[in-house]
C-alpha cells in the first residue's frame, strides 16, 4: 500500500480562537514532506489530531486512508509519532526505554528486540544501548524519541519540530537520521519552522499561517511558481556605487531583470536565466571595473517565499 496522510476540512477551535482553520491536504507516496509555518500556525494542532491527541472541532483526518476519529487503533497501527518533545525515564537505558514502548504497542517480545538493534542502529545510537538515558545530552535523548517511532517499523512517520532546541550538532544529526530515512518506503511528514531544515531534507513543502494552508507542492515548483525563475543576487563592492551606475551600467547587463540597493556598497540583483546566467553576470560586473569584492545569493528562495507569504497573510 502506498502511504498516505490526508485533513479533510480539519478545524480547530478553542472558544473563540480558530487554531486550524479547514485544513484540506493530501500527501501520497514514499516521501519527505516539510510542514513549514511559524510558531503558533497551527503545526502542532494538526499533527496532535492527526494522532488523535486532541478531537477536531469539525473535519477529519485519514492515516493510509484510514480515518483516525473513526478507527484509530487501524489508522495509527502503520504511523509512528513524535509529538513536542516527550521525555524519557532518566534511569532507562536506551533499549528498556524501547521495550517498553514495543510492550506498549502490543509487539511480541522477539520482534521488540530484533527491531530495537535496529532502529538503534538507524539513529546511531548502538554503543549507548545500555547506558543511562539521564546521562544523556539533549540531542541523544531526540534520537531515542525518533527510535521508538520507527520501533513498529511504520510507513507513515509524523515529527513534530524534531530539532527544536537543539544545539547545531544535535540539528545535524536529526537532519541525517532524516535523510537516511528517506529512502526507505515510508511518508516522512514533519513541522518545523526553520526553512535551511525544510530545504535540505524536504522532496514537498507545506506552508501553513494562522491556521490556513497557503500552498503545498514540490520545492522546485514552488521556487519556480513564485520567483519565475529569477535568482536575487547581492554584490558587494570596495567602494559606493552611485544610482545612475547601478541603472545604467549593472542593471542593463544581460540576465539582470532588476536591482536594488542594500546600502552603498551593496546592491541586490535579480537575475534570470539560472547558474549559467548568474556565471554570465558575475564575470560582467568584474569586467565593469567597479571593485566588486563580494558575489552570493542574498538567500535561499523558499526563505524569500516563507517570509513574502507569511507576511502578505499578516496584514
Amino acid at each position: 500500500m502506498t502511504p498516505s496522510l490526508e485533513a479533510r476540512e480539519l478545524t480547530k477551535q478553542f472558544g473563540s480562537f480558530v487554531a486550524l482553520d479547514r485544513l484540506t491536504l493530501k500527501v501520497d507516496g514514499a516521501k519527505c514532506v516539510g510542514f513549514l509555518g511559524p510558531n503558533g500556525a497551527g503545526k502542532t494542532t494538526t499533527l496532535k489530531m492527526f494522532t488523535d491527541l486532541i478531537f477536531p472541532t469539525h473535519g477529519e483526518a485519514f492515516v493510509n486512508g484510514i480515518s483516525v476519529q473513526r478507527d484509530r487503533k487501524s489508522a495509527l497501527s502503520s504511523c509512528g509519532a513524535l509529538i513536542e518533545s516527550p521525555e524519557i525515564y532518566g534511569s532507562l537505558s536506551p533499549r528498556e526505554a524501547l521495550e517498553l514502548v514495543g510492550a506498549l504497542r502490543g509487539m511480541a517480545r522477539a520482534e521488540i528486540r530484533s527491531r530495537t538493534d535496529e532502529v538503534l542502529a538507524a539513529v546511531k545510537m548502538t554503543d549507548w544501548a545500555d547506558q543511562k538515558v539521564g546521562r544523556f545530552s539533549k540531542g541523544m535523548k531526540q534520537r531515542v524519541n525518533i527510535a521508538s517511532t520507527l520501533l513498529s517499523d511504520p510507513s507513515v512517520l509524523l515529527l513534530d519540530e524534531p530539532s527544536t532546541g537543539l544545539d547545531p550538532r544535535g540539528m545535524a544529526e536529526v537532519r541525517s537520521i532524516i535523510r537516511d530515512l528517506k529512502g526507505q518506503g515510508r511518508l516522512i511528514f514533519f513541522s518545523s519552522h526553520i526553512l535551511s531544515e525544510v530545504v535540505d531534507v524536504c522532496d514537498e513543502v507545506a506552508l501553513i499561517n494562522h491556521g490556513k494552508l497557503l500552498f503545498y507542492d514540490t520545492l522546485q515548483n514552488v521556487t519556480a511558481r513564485f520567483t519565475q525563475g529569477a535568482t536575487s543576487i547581492d554584490a558587494e563592492f570596495l567602494g559606493p556605487v552611485r544610482d545612475d551606475v547601478a541603472a545604467g551600467r549593472i542593471a542593463t547587463l544581460p540576465g539582470v531583470a532588476g536591482w536594488s540597493r542594500l546600502d552603498d556598497r551593496r546592491l541586490s540583483l535579480m537575475i534570470q536565466g539560472g547558474p549559467p546566467a548568474r556565471a554570465k553576470v558575475l564575470e560582467q560586473l568584474s569586467a565593469l571595473g567597479l571593485g566588486l569584492v563580494g558575489f552570493h545569493e542574498s538567500r535561499s528562495a523558499l526563505e524569500e517565499i516563507y517570509l513574502r507569504e507569511i507576511s502578505t497573510g499578516d496584514s
